[in-house]
């Protein structure tokens, strides 16, 4: 498949108009370029504030309230795009209110057909947690889809190998981020490409990027679009397939070959997906040494 990754910079909108307009413009480029599969950044969501006024962009919890009111307008919009263009698409995460009544960083996946779903950030880092008072949401999914088996951790989540583990069956992970700093961007960068290396699988990063002086919440942001793989047989050398230039909005692209990653798992190199479990009777080992 075809992978496009965005470097996607938030606008002030003023209309809904506006920003179907912005969507429909982001992925009718990227079809047009023969991708198949799009990834939006997380809270790339956080522009809708915008539509509810200066005064709520700027308000933390009221941006938060105000986007969650459009993801369904949102969805709708993402749906029909998909289906116009062919394309499968995870759309920009945006915080949500969840069936439990609590706020959750929520990523909508769609695909052609009019199939939707969706994946939750699992694990909240401090910003999210201690200001924006979002919690961890649902399960980790394996969605199964016409390209293959793909799944998603949302930014932070990237840096987490057990939740990598957890998604060893699919070819595809995707890690939409949002990261302040160039620290930040790397944590997550580091993160994808660990994933891929030790799932032996393609994962795809794309971020925020630009300022925003309307916004508290996302008002600096750091990063660019980029596309990895195992260093292995297949794969280039480095890991990295594909990778944006540093804050400059636009899609990146690479190709997620799934015959190229059945055979870096059967016969690659090394095999760190399946020696994965050969760690866990010498973690149990682990013993002191005393050196004088």
């Amino acid at each position: 498949m075809k992978i496009a990754t965005s470097a996607y910079p938030l606008d002030w909108l003023d209309s809904w108009a506006q920003y179907e307009d912005k969507l429909a413009s982001w992925v009718a480029e990227a079809a047009g370029n023969g991708a198949e599969l799009l990834l939006f950044p997380e809270y790339g969501a956080m522009e809708l504030s915008t539509l509810a006024g200066a005064e709520t962009a700027a308000d933390l919890q009221g941006s938060i309230r105000a986007v969650s009111e459009r993801m369904e307008d949102a969805a709708a919009l993402h749906l029909k795009l998909a289906a116009e263009h062919g394309v499968h698409i995870l759309g920009a995460s945006a915080p949500v209110l969840d069936d439990a009544g609590k706020v959750v960083n929520r990523a909508e996946f769609y695909t052609p057909t009019g199939g939707r779903d969706h994946q939750d950030k699992q694990i909240m880092t401090r910003f999210e947690r201690e200001d924006w008072g979002v919690a961890g949401g649902g399960p980790l999914k394996v969605f199964e889809t016409a390209l293959g088996k793909i799944g998603v951790l949302i930014c932070y989540d990237s840096e987490f190998p057990l939740l990598g583990r957890a998604l060893a069956e699919v070819d595809v992970i995707l890690v939409p981020s949002c990261t302040e700093a160039l620290a930040g961007y790397w944590r997550v960068r580091l993160g994808a490409m660990s994933r891929a290396l030790e799932c032996q699988c393609v994962t795809a990063m794309a971020s925020v990027v630009g300022t925003n002086t309307w916004s508290e919440a996302v008002d600096v942001n750091t990063g660019m679009g980029g596309i990895f793989g195992p260093p292995d047989n297949g794969f280039p050398g480095t890991g990295v397939i594909a990778e944006g230039a540093m804050d400059q909005p636009g899609w990146t692209y690479g190709e997620a070959d799934l015959a190229a990653i059945a055979q870096v798992r059967a016969d690659g190199g090394v095999l760190n997906r399946l020696h994965w479990d050969e760690q866990l009777p010498r973690i149990k080992s682990v013993t002191k040494a005393l050196l004088c």
